[in-house]
């Protein structure tokens, strides 16, 4: 694509000496393998007609020997059609990403579940789709730093600290080890949760629990709070290594707090008021809402400590490039408000600093209370994909690697915004747009290859491609333009439906195309090799892995 577009810019200079830049498209594959509207945006500035604009450029790259054919359409686009022979190379060399991003530092925030309390499936959308969007800027050359921030203070801790004391009787506990660390964590806490709105006794006491947290001043609460702390990240870090996400660094409230009420107090007039005791920040001038930044009791808010963040990220990566937040939707208006302000601030700081929405996740079965009440944990999800994928596949060695990848899938293949609702069957059946159908697609290839590799080896010298190995042979081509696209649009989705669309591209050219034995197996093993490299090389961009057998 970068090829054509070049030569076409050549030829529009050396044609009609004017600079311009391109568009190249993908057409339907009648139409070519590319195709160019140059001529309609020539048009106006030339004074001539599109179509002989079309006629003069398309004459000039007849020559070119990359092209098999170049064709007018419309009322002046430029179709092209690249031989077979660069074709073949093309495909070859997909799974070679660019390194449009070499040299740059980006960091990206995302999933930032809070200490006493259970992960829900909002926190593992985040985590997974976080993860996704960092490996696609890694796939780029980008140096990525993985964060995410946590409440480690708040009336959520305390509800929490209090039933274990109820539970205990004194101020210690037993760590637990593995997923049930966080069940533990959530029993907890929805009993304190459930306390603090029944009882007017334990509300009191939570209360009196959530000051003594701040002050450290009881032994007794610090001792649990340190505990529970550590319980709590312990909990999340089995998670993250179930699903290979990796967390370069944690960072949490009370370390944001004072930093954030700093720098609200250093820009009281030019940037905030004070109102009735506390400190606004008056949105209305940005276009937004006003918003509490210090309470009337000289507290921080949430926004103010995420000011605080910013400033803490700033300082330990000072030569990031970008700054990128993952959040769900709910928060998209205070991330507008927060960022207005710290751009009265730091502007600089403000404009590489980004926050992505992602929908709200729901189950079909409509079911979304747990013990809490209001939220289904993570833990109980992929506990209930786990349990169908090992009903499913029971003599299957790679039962992990599949309900894994149906979980992964079953939520990036939605664009980043859209809300979802995730059906474990569909996630976990293997025909249709699921994991397991592309795990199982890349384990067929293999099967080919590992049975071609026991006969002698086919030529693979033949100069032109049939016609189903063509389409394969263009859709396999694709994946270069398509991890580029995914990336600058920070969209795993788009990853997801090229492979789920080159996966249906093999069904059809196997179906029509026999391999092994064949006249062609030469060219055509070539082909399932290209296949094969990039369905894997897609998915270990989306996190999932692609097993050799099912």
């Amino acid at each position: 694509m970068q090829e054509i577009s070049s030569a076409l810019k050549q030829a529009a200079k050396s044609v009609y000496e004017t600079d311009i830049e391109p568009e190249i498209s993908r057409p339907e594959a009648k139409f070519g393998d590319f195709s160019s509207n140059i001529a309609l945006k020539l048009a106006a500035q030339l004074k001539k007609p599109p179509r002989e604009i079309a006629q003069a450029l398309a004459n000039a790259l007849s020559q070119n020997p990359n092209l098999a054919k170049v064709e007018l359409a419309g009322p002046g686009f430029i179709n092209f059609w690249l031989t077979d022979k660069v074709l073949a190379e093309s495909a070859q060399a997909a799974t070679r990403p660019a390194q449009a991003l070499a040299g740059q530092e980006i960091l990206v925030e995302f999933g930032d579940p809070n200490p006493f309390k259970e992960m829900h499936i909002g926190h593992l959308y985040s985590y997974i789709v976080g993860d996704a969007i960092a490996r696609l800027l890694e796939s780029a050359g980008a140096s990525v730093r993985r964060l995410s921030y946590h409440g480690d203070v708040g009336l959520h801790v305390a509800k929490t600290i209090w039933a274990l004391k109820q539970a205990s009787g004194a101020a210690e506990f037993q760590l637990a080890d593995g997923l049930a660390a966080d069940t533990m964590i959530g029993n907890y806490y929805a009993k304190g949760a459930e306390a603090y709105e029944q009882s007017p006794s334990a509300k009191d006491e939570i209360t009196k629990i959530n000051h003594l947290i701040y002050s450290g001043q009881d032994p007794d609460i610090k001792n649990i709070y340190e505990q529970g702390r550590e319980l709590s990240f312990k909990a999340f870090d089995n998670i993250l290594k179930l699903l290979d996400i990796s967390n370069d660094r944690r960072y949490l409230e009370s370390q944001t707090a004072e930093v954030g009420k700093e720098m609200v107090q250093k820009n009281i007039g030019p940037v905030f008021e004070e109102s009735d005791g506390a400190v606004i920040y008056p949105g209305e001038k940005a276009g937004l809402h006003t918003r509490v930044f210090i309470t009337s009791q000289g507290l921080p808010t949430y926004e103010a400590k995420d000011l605080g963040l910013t400033s803490l990220k700033d300082k330990d990566y000072p030569g990031a490039r970008r700054s990128l937040i993952i959040t769900a939707s709910e928060q998209s208006e205070y991330f507008k408000v927060m960022l207005a302000a710290l751009a009265e601030i730091n502007r600089s700081l403000a404009e590489k600093t980004t926050h992505l929405a992602h929908g709200f996740l729901s189950l079909s079965t409509g079911k979304m209370s747990s013990r809490t009440g209001n939220v289904y944990s993570a833990t109980n999800l992929l506990a209930k994909v786990k349990e169908r994928v090992y009903a499913q596949y029971p003599d299957s060695a790679q039962k992990d690697e599949i309900y894994l990848g149906a979980v992964k899938y079953g939520l990036l293949r939605h664009h980043l915004g859209s809300d979802i609702v995730y059906d474990v069957e569909e996630s976990v059946a293997v025909e249709g747009n699921s994991g397991p159908y592309l795990q199982y697609a890349h384990a067929r290839a293999c099967s080919i290859l590992a049975k071609a590799s026991e006969l002698p080896a086919e030529p693979a010298a033949i100069e032109s491609y049939e016609p189903p190995e063509r389409l394969l042979a263009r859709k396999i081509s694709e994946f270069p333009e398509v991890v580029a696209g995914a990336t600058a649009e920070l969209a795993p989705n788009q990853i997801c439906n090229y492979l789920y669309e080159l996966a249906q591209s093999f069904n059809k050219f196997y179906e029509t195309s026999r391999i092994i034995g064949d006249p062609r197996a030469g060219l055509r093993l070539k082909l399932v090799e290209s296949y094969s490299q990039v369905l894997a090389g897609g998915l270990k961009l989306l996190g999932i892995s692609a097993p050799e057998r099912m």
